[in-house]
């Protein structure tokens, strides 16, 4: 177990509420985008059969180990035409944020649940104190997660989200210029990651960001039903 803790980023206690949150955020936020681009004209990711919640369409296994073992990872990105849009660059900016958007409502969802049952105190009559703790550890991973998810993807770097709607409102000359800077992205991504210096400026900020806004919302919730 000892060898396994130094290999693995997540807690070897965690692991299980970490698998389980991942499976959810990544399934409904590829699946917002397949809904969305389909709603607005582009039926690639359903002829795909992208358009589900069956979480084994959307996994990439290199993606979700390296996830698990580095600290981050990818799902499988669900593809999209913007050519079948009636107005491309709007339309493709709702489908773009519409993954990180559905992590933003599944925290929020998850605070609201987690305040109700702290206020009207329908967590005490758990006599299990192993089941209270998972419990509680469930619901910390999932509201903590999808806010980050939620920053996350909003970093203007392909392949993510935030980089699409970069590159959608941006005009045609600086898209040209985008897209030629395109192959430095992951080399970009993967020192902002791995070198400790960048990461606790730019990952750093996304991580405490995401902790206030779990405090705040939960916090929140918990006042209203108290």
């Amino acid at each position: 177990m000892d060898f396994l803790d130094k290999i693995i980023a997540i807690r070897l206690d965690q692991l299980p509420f970490f698998l389980i949150t991942i499976l959810i955020a990544f399934t409904v936020h590829e699946f917002a985008h397949a809904y969305f681009a389909n709603r607005f004209g582009d039926p690639t990711a359903r002829l795909l059969g992208r358009m589900t919640l069956n979480p084994a369409v959307h996994f990439d296994v290199f993606g979700i180990i390296l996830l698990v073992i580095a600290g981050f990872g990818w799902a499988r990105p669900v593809p999209v035409n913007r050519d079948n849009f009636s107005r491309p660059r709007l339309m493709g900016i709702i489908v773009s944020a519409a993954g990180p958007l559905s992590n933003l409502l599944m925290a929020l969802a998850g605070a609201l649940i987690y305040g109700m049952l702290l206020g009207l105190g329908w967590l005490s009559p758990i006599s299990a104190t192993k089941l209270q703790e998972a419990v509680h550890a469930m619901f910390n991973t999932f509201i903590y997660m999808n806010f980050f998810l939620f920053w996350f993807n909003l970093i203007p770097l392909p392949p993510l989200d935030g980089y699409r709607i970069i590159e959608d409102l941006a005009p045609r000359s600086v898209r040209g210029t985008l897209q030629r800077l395109e192959q430095w992205a992951m080399f970009i991504f993967l020192l902002i990651v791995f070198l400790p210096g960048l990461r606790a400026y730019t990952i750093g900020p996304l991580a405490l960001w995401s902790s206030m806004m779990y405090s705040d919302t939960v916090n929140f919730f918990y006042h209203i039903f108290t």
